[in-house]
């Protein structure tokens, strides 16, 4: 299916353009062209059939089924939520506030908030394509696990207090219980006018990615990576995040620089580890965090997150052997 794709890219970079096969700038260009019909494909596909099963999810129904629960059916509930809804950053202080308004304890909404934003099914298909079933499986696996034990964590030491004091005055209106009565046109919309919303959205990370990525594939030789970010280098897991967390991203635009660094022979922890780096605690998501937390929580969660996917990536380096 995706080969396609490749000759797509061969036609418009060797016929096209005539750029010659064996230099660095047609390499440079031919993995560009390919990975962004590509993604773009796979976006639109993907997030128009998922839509319909969005357009049975809103905001309401997600807090609706968190209420009430134990605190650990609480944590992997909310986990799995976060993986399978689409709230970004743009939309975590109005469900920050919805979750502690309606009683959800504050380690069961962060458990969301540290999931969402880590795994979605975009992301889970993309990396299927890009860099194999297994690390699909150990992303998806490792941000579920994080946003549980980290959830535990907040709660265990109490950490309420370090949450805004408005946040806990706010009273939520509540919602009609009546469901609208939605048929399959209404879906249809929905799914659409999902689908070219986030593309909307996210078009210019992947091209910046997608960008990186192509630099990285034709200029920047193997030898470099091995050097600096393999696995001989004990401070590579502890730089990758480090250099992801001032960078801005989602886990679709960061995709295409993750399969060049794998292609490059980057160990998979180093390559995990950057990319939760960049996904999960990015200088926007903390900036818009700051209106619900005080900073205390701020650096409670990055250092907690630091030291997390540091050491997750020092341990599938270890597992898958580099």
């Amino acid at each position: 299916m995706f080969e396609l794709f490749t000759r797509l890219a061969d036609w418009m970079t060797y016929s096209i353009m005539g750029l010659e096969k064996t230099t660095k700038l047609a390499d440079a260009v031919h993995f560009f062209i390919e990975d962004t019909t590509k993604i773009f494909f796979l976006l639109a596909l993907m997030i128009y059939i998922i839509g319909f099963a969005r357009s049975y999810v809103s905001p309401e129904k997600v807090r609706l089924w968190l209420t009430g629960k134990s605190r650990l059916t609480g944590y992997v509930l909310a986990a799995l939520l976060g993986a399978i809804t689409p709230f970004c950053s743009c939309s975590s202080v109005p469900l920050f506030i919805a979750f502690l308004s309606a009683g959800i304890p504050l380690g069961v909404t962060m458990a969301f908030l540290i999931t969402s934003p880590l795994v979605n099914e975009v992301a889970v298909v993309l990396l299927g394509n890009a860099l194999g079933l297994k690390f699909t499986i150990t992303y998806v696996g490792t941000g579920l696990v994080l946003g549980i034990v980290g959830g535990f964590v907040i709660d265990f030491f109490k950490l309420d207090k370090w949450v805004e004091p408005y946040v806990w005055q706010i009273k939520m209106p509540t919602p009609a219980t009546a469901e609208e009565a939605e048929g399959w046109a209404w879906r249809e919309k929905f799914a659409r006018g999902e689908a070219i919303d986030i593309i909307k959205r996210v078009w210019i990370y992947v091209l910046i990615g997608v960008g990186l990525g192509a630099g990285l594939h034709g200029y920047v030789p193997r030898e470099w990576f091995l050097e600096h970010a393999g696995a001989d280098n004990i401070f590579a897991v502890p730089l990758a995040v480090l250099i992801g967390i001032p960078l801005y991203s989602n886990a679709t635009g960061i995709i295409p620089v993750a399969e060049v660094l794998m292609n490059k022979g980057v160990p998979v922890g180093t390559i995990l580890a950057f990319i939760m780096s960049i996904v999960a605690i990015s200088l926007p998501e903390l900036l818009i965090l700051r209106k619900v937390l005080k900073p205390q929580m701020l650096l409670f969660f990055v250092g907690f997150l630091f030291v997390a996917f540091v050491g997750i990536g020092y341990l599938f380096n270890f597992i898958f052997g580099g």
